[in-house]
């Protein structure tokens, strides 16, 4: 079994990403690492450049500043990488996503196990997206969503997020797949308040609109919060000692919307009835 891991960067120092603790938790499950590392003004490429591991694969991008359509620009880079992968498995971490060192071993046989099972086109994990701080996880996103794709099968990423195969020349779909056997641990709005202020002035234009001022973390509904009562990797702690928030405190002035409404409803439908109700990138062979 080969294992390709893959991801995209930019201007990942500037905006406080944990990109080398991802890149570090991934290296032992994979064969080789492919990186697209979109030209920047900060020292992205030279970090990672410095881990110094020969299974790092780099290449470097032009981004498309003319494509402003609903983040289409980051699925373009992601199947740069994801194309350069030659693995039997292509496994995609995101730049704020890290795995827990005592999963790698169930993770690994699961890969394994569905290798000759071409039923199985992908596998999905479950989510910790971390909110606010490191010790509480927002659950009104999807909460599961593969990670790695067949390499044998047609596929694209159309934003950047999930996959969809191509099984027809016009029709797409999400994969079939099975669970991972662990989970990925999403940092990315727990990180300093300035560097995701920083973040969202840059990434508005690819949505085709410029971004507000991040009104910071306690803008929200806290019923979709839940206290997180798991250990992180042991790879973040320093980071989250340095770049992350501890400290939540909801924005009294904060008034339900209409999608909070909808989701309040929702969590009381799941605790009533005993279900889990959150959008899925996939189709569950389970």
């Amino acid at each position: 079994m080969k294992v390709s891991g893959f991801t995209f960067l930019r201007h990942a120092v500037m905006n406080g990403y944990p990109f080398e603790e991802s890149i570090r938790s991934l290296l032992p499950l994979v064969d080789e690492f492919v990186i697209a590392v979109g030209d920047g003004q900060d020292d992205t490429l030279a970090r990672v450049e410095a881990i110094g591991d020969a299974k790092i694969r780099i290449i470097p991008t032009q981004w498309n500043e003319a494509m402003q359509d609903r983040g289409f620009v980051y699925g373009q880079q992601k199947m740069i990488a994801q194309y350069n992968c030659s693995g039997d498995w292509a496994f995609y971490l995101e730049a704020d996503e890290v795995l827990h060192e005592n999963e790698l071993e169930s993770i690994e046989a699961t890969m394994r196990r569905y290798l000759k099972a071409p039923e199985v086109e992908a596998l999905y994990f479950d989510f910790f997206h971390f909110y606010g701080t490191p010790d509480q996880v927002g659950i009104a996103g999807y909460r599961r969503a593969p990670r790695i794709i067949r390499n044998s099968i047609r596929s694209i990423a159309p934003d950047g997020l999930f996959f969809v195969v191509m099984d027809k020349n016009k029709i797409g779909r999400y994969p079939k797949a099975r669970h991972a056997g662990g989970a990925i641990y999403h940092y990315g709005h727990c990180r300093k308040v300035q560097h995701m202020a920083e973040k969202l002035k840059q990434v508005g234009k690819y949505w085709g609109h410029a971004h507000q001022d991040f009104p910071g973390y306690g803008h929200i509904d806290t019923a979709e919060l839940r206290p997180f009562t798991g250990t992180h990797p042991a790879l973040m702690q320093d980071w989250l000692a340095e770049h992350a928030e501890h400290v939540f405190v909801q924005d009294p002035r904060y008034a339900l919307s209409t999608r909070d409404r909808r989701n309040r409803i929702r969590f009381w439908l799941e605790q009533t009835l005993g279900i889990e109700i959150s959008k899925k990138h996939y189709v569950d062979l389970e």
